[in-house]
C-alpha cells in the first residue's frame, strides 16, 4: 500500500529557502507572492493490506526519521 505524506515546517520556524523562492518570484513578476513556505512530499510503498496499521507504520517512521519533531510537522495524506 502507498503512503504519502508531506513534512513542513512548524509555523515561526523560518525557512530560508522559502523566503528565497518568494524572493525569486517577486523578481519574475509574481510581485502579488507574500510567502511561500516550503517542504518534503514522501510516497511509502508498505507492505501491509490494512490501511489503518499502514498509516500507523508510517505514521512511526516520521517520528524516528522523517521529519524533525522539534521544527517539523508532518502529515499523512
Amino acid at each position: 500500500m502507498k503512503i504519502k505524506l508531506t513534512v513542513t515546517l512548524k509555523n515561526g520556524v523560518l525557512d530560508p529557502q522559502g523566503k528565497a523562492i518568494q524572493q525569486t518570484l517577486n523578481g519574475m513578476g509574481f510581485s502579488n507572492v507574500e510567502e511561500v513556505r516550503q517542504g518534503k512530499y514522501f510516497e511509502v510503498e508498505v507492505n501491509e493490506k490494512n490501511e489503518d496499521k499502514a498509516k500507523s507504520k508510517v505514521e512511526e517512521m516520521c517520528k524516528k526519521l522523517l521529519a524533525n519533531l522539534v521544527i517539523e510537522d508532518f502529515k499523512i495524506l
